[in-house]
């Protein structure tokens, strides 16, 4: 039966390199399932798979857009559903791996059907934010859709502009449009995540940060600096090199800031994880051997 196996887990976890082991030894494809990857120009800052990665497996949706290019789950949703029967007409076995939890629940879960929204509408959800800030997108939802606004999480500004442009869009409520509902898919779905524990994760950030800043992360993101105002652009690690170019702090302070929004998106990801039962949790020594037994044991 055709299998996707998801590989996900929070940032730093080692999920590209246990996708690697996997892919060589199933002789398959991986679908990269990270929002800021799929951007050109980003390799340093995303932790996108290197050229020798590259080379040893083929990999979809890594640096295939470029930075002004609009991309949202629904459009992976779509894009991997049309890829997958591809890449099982080649073997039977293709694994999806990353971090952006919207892009693993479009694939695995399905996505309620959004209105798509045109570039005059965006173009004002977003420069009310741009001139007035995340306060004034704030108020605008709380007129449009106080329901999603009282549940969603107040920092993440790219949600609450989606929420904004969608409304706007629809002219109804976001929160009205989002059914819940699981679509059932016409191939097996396995799903891991690597668990570590808190302490060594973290530990695991910061040493990769450092590395980031080691491998020439302050040059990549100069190269982009004067396209900061892009969404795409929009996130940790470039988010706080702009800060340090705009002199509103330090390059010491901007690090450990990046260190620390880091290890606060992973806690991100890990309260998602705990809301998905269907995702087992494995230990990194052992995790490849487990994989592969809950394979044999689906072909049995």
């Amino acid at each position: 039966m055709p299998t996707l196996i998801v590989i996900t887990g929070p940032t730093g976890s080692g999920k590209t390199d246990l996708a690697m082991e996997l892919a060589v030894r199933l002789h398959c494809d991986i679908i990269s399932a990270d929002s800021r990857q799929i951007y050109q120009g980003l390799p340093i800052g995303t932790a996108a798979p290197s050229a020798e990665q590259l080379a040893r497996v083929r990999h979809h949706f890594v640096a295939s857009l470029p930075l002004d290019a609009y991309y949202s789950a629904a459009q992976f949703e779509s894009d991997v559903m049309a890829l997958l029967p591809k890449l099982w007409q080649q073997g039977e076995y293709a694994i999806m791996c990353g971090g952006s939890m919207m892009y693993i629940d479009a694939v695995t879960r399905g996505i309620d059907e959004l209105p798509t929204v045109s570039e005059t509408v965006r173009r004002e959800a977003y420069g009310l934010l741009e001139r007035e800030g995340i306060e004034a997108v704030r108020e605008r939802l709380r007129e449009l859709d106080p329901d999603y606004l009282e549940r969603a999480d107040p920092a993440n500004h790219k949600r609450l502009v989606h929420a904004l442009e969608v409304s706007m869009e629809a002219g109804v409520p976001y929160s009205s449009l989002l059914t819940g509902e699981v679509r059932q898919r016409p191939f097996r779905i396995l799903q891991f995540a690597l668990d570590l524990p808190r302490e060594i994760l973290f530990d695991r950030i910061n040493r990769r940060v450092d590395a980031m800043v080691a491998a020439g992360l302050e040059n990549e993101a100069r190269a982009v600096y004067h396209l900061r105002s892009l969404n795409s652009l929009n996130t940790v690690g470039y988010k706080e090199m702009f800060a340090w170019f705009d002199g509103t702090m330090d390059r010491t302070i901007a690090i450990e800031r990046l260190k620390k929004n880091t290890r606060v998106y992973a806690k991100k990801q890990l309260t998602w994880l705990r809301r998905r039962p269907e995702i087992e949790l494995l230990a990194p020594d052992t995790a490849l051997n487990q994989i592969m037994q809950r394979i044999d044991e689906g072909t049995k």
